[in-house]
């Protein structure tokens, strides 16, 4: 298969990296010194499940050069794809597939604005992995999983998605086959967005959040706000989703953070907008009250000024 990952981090790197371990025709688009290392040495991944290089790896600063392909791993960050959304055109052929993975649920929607919703596959990535210097990912753990389903989901999976599953899970990757993708969308925002937004305006680890009697009970009724927003929209959640995803929290290690709180902590660009002010967003518009949430947003653009500008 002929692939472009744009934006070759932590989820780009390892899985564009699997696939083109693999055999697969892979372009990696990257920027500065981490394309020049990856054009000179290669792209260095070293993983729980083992290490490898891809070298030579076809990498460029030019989408516009790579031609149409089969699929697209679209692996920005959520503020990072409005300077991408326009080149990703040249991209996308009658039978591309693009993989969104973006925190939050609001990307699919953003790229099917531009490529149309027939060419989006909404996709979620479970791994822990960042680049650790030009040209090299590190792998630390987690499910490194990468699942993703048409925007409507058939009984039977479309052959492009077959063939991307195979294709990952074939490169020593997993690609699950998930019952409802917008679910496992939800989910992942219940449990992401109340940590990220708490763990930053108290400034406390996820340890720290579960452990203390008030900032516990907070989390779990900022999860029940994205719960009712979810059920609002039609999303079907599983019936104690509150109670799995706090029984996760419990299990997670007691000094993990959020991306989140890390980039407002150190002044970095941040998916606020598109996780904590998603859910304000969204709740706006579909009636629902999320009191809470409002409160972590104007609390979180008070303290960190142009947070929503990413």
């Amino acid at each position: 298969m002929r692939i472009a990952v744009l934006g070759t981090g932590g989820i780009g790197g390892y899985f564009g990296g699997r696939l083109a371990a693999s055999g697969h025709d892979v372009t990696f688009v990257a920027r500065g010194d981490h394309l020049e290392a990856i054009r000179d040495s290669g792209l260095v991944v070293t993983s729980v499940a083992g290490d490898f290089t891809v070298e030579p790896a076809h990498a460029t600063d030019d989408v516009t050069s790579i031609g149409v392909v089969d699929a697209v791993l679209l692996a920005v960050k959520t503020w990072q794809l409005p300077p991408v959304l326009e080149s990703l055109r040249s991209l996308v052929g009658p039978g591309t597939a693009v993989v969104t993975t973006q925190n939050g649920v609001e990307a699919p929607d953003q790229v099917a604005a531009v490529v149309g919703r027939s060419a989006v596959l909404p996709g979620i990535a479970k791994i822990f992995a960042y680049i650790d210097g030009p040209g090299r990912i590190t792998h630390a753990g987690g499910p490194a999983s990468l699942a993703f389903d048409e925007w409507s989901a058939a009984p039977a999976p479309s052959d492009r998605v077959a063939r991307l599953r195979e294709a990952v899970t074939a490169s020593g990757a997993v690609s699950p086959v998930p019952d409802d993708i917008w679910a496992e969308l939800w989910s992942k925002m219940l449990f992401v967005v109340p940590f990220g937004g708490l763990g930053a305006a108290l400034d406390s680890t996820i340890g720290e959040l579960r452990t203390k009697p008030s900032s516990r009970a907070l989390l779990q009724e900022a999860m029940r706000e994205v719960e009712t927003l979810a059920r609002a929209r039609g999303t079907h959640l599983p019936e104690r989703v509150v109670a799995g995803t706090m029984a996760f929290v419990d299990d997670q290690p007691a000094d993990a953070t959020t991306s989140l709180q890390r980039d407002l902590l150190e002044g970095r660009p941040s998916e606020l907008d598109a996780w904590t002010g998603a859910v304000v967003r969204l709740a706006s518009e579909s009636g629902v009250d999320v009191p809470l949430h409002r409160l972590l947003l104007e609390v979180l653009t008070s303290r960190h000024p142009g947070a929503l500008l990413g």
